[in-house]
């Protein structure tokens, strides 16, 4: 008798990508209206002459095929160019309270935003307004502030280098460095951990070291869901005999195996190549304990084979020309106990030495790693203990071997790189005053944890938002919320309607921008935008489609037209000059990054151009001069381990997701359909805490920091494959169990992959503005605590 599970979920047999990738894309086509127009479109992504897919950051092949698209990757465009749209008819009918109960996937899949809107109190609406009422009004609410201070500019990864560089010189010539910034949420560990030990917060390899690599290993990520087009490498790395070491708390399956839509053989014949030679299931949390592990069973290779008069196995020679710290190092890993470090990761001894010893036997290795490192209390710790283990064998700047850190947004990496950051360096300053005729603020600013609190705190009177769902995306979303509420302004650069765009404070403008897709035409004629991949390559993207309505501006039209309202007679710069050709703004940025030299000229090479990356080319920009070995003295960031109660939750994108972005409600892989609100957890601790599949339960914070409202409430349990004493449930479902001070203490990127939880049965409703539903997260009527519908949660599909 076939066992019954619950409500949308079975068992997903199929290798990732194969027909099941193909039906996804047809589906997402259909939905979004684009049966016809959507193909044409999606052949034009991620080409030359075409535009960047808007998705994630992995970069283009030299030589690109017809097909350069991915399924997630097409889900995005098709997401993003949709036939649906938002329009003033749209917001007549829905007050902003009617909205707020609506679910975020609901929210986002109406469609594109048409017209330039401000909130009305009395109708509780947003209206369209004119753009130059909409600037103006910006423009006196940003000049009554006490200080310029009081302002945050928050940007997303989608923007491009363009909009980002615009962004961050209008704001500091307005007079701040508040640049909170989505990287701070995900890959912020890399861009303070890689400097310290490697001189650059880059990954140092390109595309074409993984054609020589010997050994890869993937460490915290999942490429079949959140970089799909990264499986293309993999599978050809596998197929030509390199080894592929995973080290995950999931089992996921395109780690597991991959049949590649454009293979006609493996579609013709229903086959699919073995991604993992390896797969150790590492605890959540337990990251940093693995890879010292490894890295102390590499040592401990090392002084045998040396005893034995044979070849070493670490590279003596890079160690003792390029690095600094070994000593401290190896001291701190010999006394590391192996018992505290299987406690800890929750694997074997004899499993971290056989990793071990296959790195030892690779002359050429990469480690990719994901936000399954980055976003812990360890993060940074976890990220110099990878660049560690490169550095033991000389596998950062040769061929086919390097760090590899995966980017999310299609150009996170470029945003930084051309000046949005919290924390500037003064010769960056220095270069933009002395181009630029004024003198930046040289205090340090807001990262996006910090801006929350000031803005908590009611320190912070205006948020601007080019573009992201920020209330979504961050931790706690209690305070988050609350602090959005007592704004004086906020103003939401967005294609879609989003949940962020909904927390009312004392000014409300929404104002819709040109998508990748669209064809962006400035006074100087036809335009293209530059982005940058996680391997530093830069270059264009052109959009062709029509926009969605002829009242749609640039980002750089948009942010050209705040600053030239607010700025006046204290700026020199040509506002409308740089709106109406962005070359004009490529030059600028030429003149602030040396880096840029050539850049107008170089985007036009087919592929565009690499920046040049020091670590790579074995120059280490720190203070030793060296790359360094960095020190974790620990192995467990979990304060309350010993407690059998408490797991370790992580959160995860379900397949039908792009960070806040809800595509469609199934998490194929997972044999996940239809719904979102689950608990994953294996047969073991499911057993061992009481529970059974189809159990419906609340799940709370078990730190200091745990109250009534740090509770997610009507999750149903599933079973996975799991590691014991760990649990996962879906971002961003999971957030208000993480308070804002549950962070990386190096660099505040909150730990959403390790947050110590208690399971109970499904009480009684708690009050509070969300809730989550089959469809995801949900707001209640702020005056009513109503039920989260938990539906028939236990009949088979």
């Amino acid at each position: 008798m076939t066992k019954s599970r619950p409500y949308g979920i079975r068992d997903y047999l199929e290798p990732a990508g194969g027909w099941g990738a193909l039906k996804a894309l047809a589906v997402a086509l259909k939905e979004q209206q684009l049966l016809i127009e959507g193909v044409p479109t999606l052949l034009k992504q991620n080409q030359p002459e075409g535009f960047d897919c808007p998705g994630c950051a992995w970069p283009d092949p030299k030589h690109t095929s017809a097909f350069e698209f991915c399924e997630n990757g097409a889900k995005a465009v098709t997401w993003e160019s949709t036939a649906k749209r938002v329009g003033p008819d749209f917001f007549a009918e829905h007050t902003v309270a009617s909205l707020w109960e609506r679910s975020d996937y609901w929210l986002e899949n109406q469609g594109r935003l048409t017209h330039p809107l401000r909130y009305n109190a009395a109708t509780d609406k947003y209206e369209p307004v004119e753009w130059q009422d909409a600037f103006d009004d910006i423009a006196q609410r940003l000049n009554a502030l006490a200080s310029p201070n009081e302002a945050e500019f928050y940007t997303s990864g989608r923007a491009s280098n363009e909009a980002a560089f615009l962004y961050q010189l209008f704001a500091r010539q307005f007079g701040t460095n508040n640049f909170p910034d989505c990287s701070n949420m995900c890959h912020e560990p890399t861009s303070v951990g890689l400097p310290r030990s490697i001189g650059v917060g880059k990954g140092t390899v390109t595309l074409e070291d993984f054609d020589s690599a010997e050994l890869i290993m993937c460490i915290g990520h999942n490429p079949g869901t959140n970089h799909p087009r990264m499986m293309t490498p993999l599978r050809e790395a596998s197929r030509r005999g390199a080894k592929i070491i995973v080290i995950n708390p999931l089992r996921e399956r395109a780690l597991e195996r991959f049949e590649a839509p454009q293979a006609p053989v493996e579609m013709a014949t229903a086959s699919s190549t073995p991604i993992a030679s390896t797969y150790l299931q590492v605890r959540c949390g337990g990251d940093a304990a693995a890879l010292k592990g490894i890295c102390k069973a590499l040592l401990a290779m090392d002084k045998a084979a040396r005893a034995a008069d044979l070849a070493p196995v670490l590279d003596h020679g890079f160690i003792a020309g390029h690095t600094a710290g070994f000593e401290a190092l190896a001291a701190d890993l010999e006394s590391t106990d192996w018992t505290a470090v299987e406690t800890a990761s929750g694997l074997s001894r004899a499993d971290l030495e056989d990793v071990a010893t296959q790195y030892a036997a690779s002359s050429a290795t990469i480690i990719c790693y994901g936000m399954g490192i980055t976003q812990h209390k360890t993060g940074t710790a976890n990220v110099e203990q990878i660049a560690n283990l490169l550095l033991l064998k000389g596998n950062i700047g040769k061929a086919g071997a390097g760090i590899c850190p995966l980017r999310g947004h299609s150009n996170v990496q470029g945003d930084r790189t051309v000046g949005i950051t919290e924390r500037p360096s003064r010769e960056f300053l220095d270069r933009l005053r002395d181009v630029y005729g004024f003198d930046p603020p040289r205090e340090f600013g807001h990262s996006v944890i910090e801006s929350i609190a000031a803005m908590r705190d009611g320190k912070a009177k205006a948020v601007i938002c080019l573009g992201g769902n920020l209330a979504m995306a961050a931790s706690d979303p209690q305070a988050c919320f609350a602090g959005f509420r007592q704004l004086n302004l906020a103003v939401h650069l967005a294609t879609k309607l989003n949940r962020t765009h909904l927390l009312i404070s004392k000014a409300n403008y929404i104002l819709p921008v040109l998508a990748r897709t669209d064809n962006d035409v400035q006074a100087s004629g036809r335009q293209a935008i530059t982005v940058e991949d996680s391997m530093s390559m830069v270059h264009a993207s052109r959009g062709f489609l029509n926009p969605p309505s002829d009242q749609l501006k640039s980002e750089p039209a948009i942010i050209a037209g705040v600053a030239k309202a607010t700025l006046c007679q204290r700026s020199v710069v040509d506002w409308d000059a740089l709106a109406g050709d962005y070359a004009l703004i490529r030059n600028g940025i030429e003149a602030i990054f040396p880096d840029f030299v050539g850049y107008n000229d170089r985007i036009k090479q087919p592929g565009g151009f690499q920046l040049p990356n020091t670590a790579a080319m074995r120059i280490w920009k720190t203070p030793t001069g060296k790359a360094n070995f960095a020190i974790f003295s620990g192995l467990d960031e979990d304060d309350v381990a010993a407690d059998p109660d408490v797991l370790r939750l992580m959160s995860l994108r379900a397949h039908d997701q792009y960070n806040t972005t809800i595509y469609g409600l199934n998490d194929r892989y997972r044999g996940v359909f239809g719904r979102r609100d689950v608990l994953f957890i294996n047969d073991r601790e499911m057993s061992r805490l009481g529970f059974a599949e189809g159990d419906v339960v609340d799940v709370a914070t078990a730190l200091d920091c745990a109250r009534a409202d740090r509770v997610i409430q009507g999750l149903t349990v599933v079973s996975y494959n799991l590691p014991d004493r760990c649990c996962a449930s879906y971002y961003p479902e999971t957030q208000p169990l993480i308070a804002l001070e549950h962070h990386d203490p190096d660099c505040l990127t909150p730990s959403y992959k390790s947050i110590p939880v208690r399971i109970t049965a499904a009480a009684a409703q708690i009050d509070g503005d969300r809730a989550i539903a089959r469809d995801g997260v949900v707001g209640r009527p702020p005056d009513v605590a109503t039920s989260t519908a938990h539906h028939d949660r236990t009949s088979a599909e």
